[in-house]
């Protein structure tokens, strides 16, 4: 074999190497869904036990006055004894009624809600939660902790269900379901529904079988007063992931955390594409500072805690990677359209196919676990993926349908050199999809956004989007850019249901 030859087949293996990376994300999800239907067997419920500690609830607010007081009357109406339920409202410098909608709440319910005002606000809420942290450790009545955000709902029952977790001395944490609770969604609230309900009593089910939880959701984390002394008495206030961090140091002090599926929190979440995008990118960041934080946990087992286990590290970075693998895997398809257009055909078709019978099987099983929620969002269950994605699955199990059928309908007929553009754009569309996402975004500050924005993610699909706004932090984390606590604005949408 001459020097060009052995070249070819090098950029060959190299090309499979790149293109088959992308089965590790679909891989890493079938292999999570696997484990949920163990939950019914594999879960804290056997150290569970009736247990009502007193607890105290800590709610930053910042010019939430529409909010709030909705917020704090679900509390009191929780089926949980009055005399172990106290509210501090921590308002960072409301420049709105806030402060005065909470004081009239403290006189309505003398005892049980406390305003806690500070002066000097805009640093962001783990500096705001902080400020309430200190005061409810001064006193000795607190038993435990709940951090919550000022719009969401506690459905009655909710915080009694997370308590009973905690009558096991080794709970250091529990976590509840957040919902999306809006009483008049839209497309992109009703995407956000279906995602949650995938993350959370799908994937976090999944997680209690493993041993290791990812995050306390934001909005609904409790703590025993031992835990949260142990961590520090505080949360971490040098990056935006201050819940996920608190997370994982509970769990490195050797206190489990426990998410609780049946505890329902409902939240109201972006309805425009531009407000989710400013919200999941301060997530997103904030797991770049958690991976390089515990960079000495992952994939190193150990006997105190599980976050090690090579099961989480695999199902962490494949998530986080997740748009980096996207465009490697195209590029390495691309690569082999060049080099080897029948071996590109079979790796195309292998890596799609696997693709479509692992997001079959997400799909049907993470359903099950909100029955209802999927009932009402079936539409957007079915087009999640989006619906170019959906032809390009087409393509993979049926070629001809995509190929020649369908351009057989427009009484097209495609010759050779149209038919490898055409595949070309079929291998690399995953990692374009991203920027059909970004030009949503963009679409929404024009006339036409209205209209624009829904149909290019209707197009592109809610996971593009969400890899996009990933890919934008890596983007921003190489520039240095400043990390900033955008407050998502709220208006009090959410309604119990």
């Amino acid at each position: 074999m001459d020097v060009l030859g052995v070249l070819e087949w090098i950029g060959v293996i190299v090309c499979l190497i790149l293109a088959l990376t992308g089965l590790i994300p679909v891989i890493a999800a079938a292999a999570t869904f696997v484990v949920i239907p163990f939950h019914a067997w594999i879960n804290h419920y056997k150290k569970a036990a009736p247990y009502l500690p007193r607890v105290a609830i800590i709610v930053p607010a910042w010019n939430e006055g529409a909010v709030i007081g909705a917020s704090i009357d679900r509390l009191m109406a929780l089926d949980y004894p009055k005399e172990a339920l106290r509210i501090y409202v921590v308002d960072d410098a409301s420049t709105d009624d806030t402060p005065v909608v909470v004081a009239n709440r403290a006189e309505q319910y003398p005892g049980n809600v406390f305003l806690l005002r500070r002066e000097q606000g805009g640093q962001g809420k783990a500096h705001t939660l902080n400020h309430g942290i200190e005061r409810v450790l001064a006193e000795d009545w607190m038993e435990a902790l709940l951090i919550m955000d000022a719009d969401v709902i506690y459905l009655p029952d909710s915080l009694r269900r997370m308590t009973r977790h905690l009558a096991d001395p080794e709970v250091g944490a529990v976590s509840a379901y957040i919902r999306e609770g809006s009483r008049d969604r839209n497309y992109l609230t009703k995407f956000v529904s279906v995602e949650y309900v995938l993350s959370q009593p799908a994937a976090r089910r999944a997680q209690n079988v493993l041993g290791a939880q990812a995050c306390l959701a934001g909005g609904a984390q409790l703590h025993t007063r031992e835990n949260l002394v142990a961590i520090g008495g505080r949360v971490d206030t040098s990056t935006l992931a201050e819940d996920t961090i608190t997370t994982f140091e509970t769990q490195l002090h050797g206190k489990k955390v426990v998410f609780e599926p049946h505890a329902h929190v409902l939240a109201e979440e972006p309805r425009a594409v531009d407000a989710l995008w400013k919200q999941r990118l301060r997530w997103a960041r904030g797991n770049v500072s958690v991976t390089a934080r515990y960079s000495k946990v992952w994939f190193r087992p150990s006997r105190v805690h599980h976050l090690g286990a090579w099961t989480f590290g695999i199902v962490w970075f494949s998530l986080w990677l997740l748009p980096l693998i996207m465009v490697t895997s195209a590029i390495g398809l691309a690569g082999l359209l060049f080099l080897q257009n029948e071996l590109a055909a079979t790796v195309f078709r292998v890596l799609w196919i696997s693709a479509a019978l692992a997001y079959l099987f997400v799909l049907i099983l993470g359903s099950l676990t909100d029955a209802k929620t999927s009932r009402k969002e079936l539409g957007h269950i079915l087009l999640f993926p989006g619906i170019i994605n959906m032809l390009v699955m087409i393509t993979a199990l049926f070629p001809p349908v995509t190929l020649v059928w369908l351009p057989g309908l427009f009484g097209i007929t495609l010759s050779t050199e149209a038919l490898f553009v055409l595949t070309l754009a079929i291998y690399i569309w995953i990692p374009f999809s991203m920027v059909v996402a970004w030009l949503a975004r963009r679409s929404e500050r024009t006339r036409a956004g209205r209209w624009l924005a829904p149909a290019l993610i209707y197009l592109a699909g809610y996971g593009s989007l969400l890899c996009a706004i990933t890919f934008d932090s890596y983007l921003k984390e190489l520039a240095g850019a400043e990390a900033r606590w955008d407050k998502t604005e709220k208006v009090g949408r959410v309604t119990a249901n």
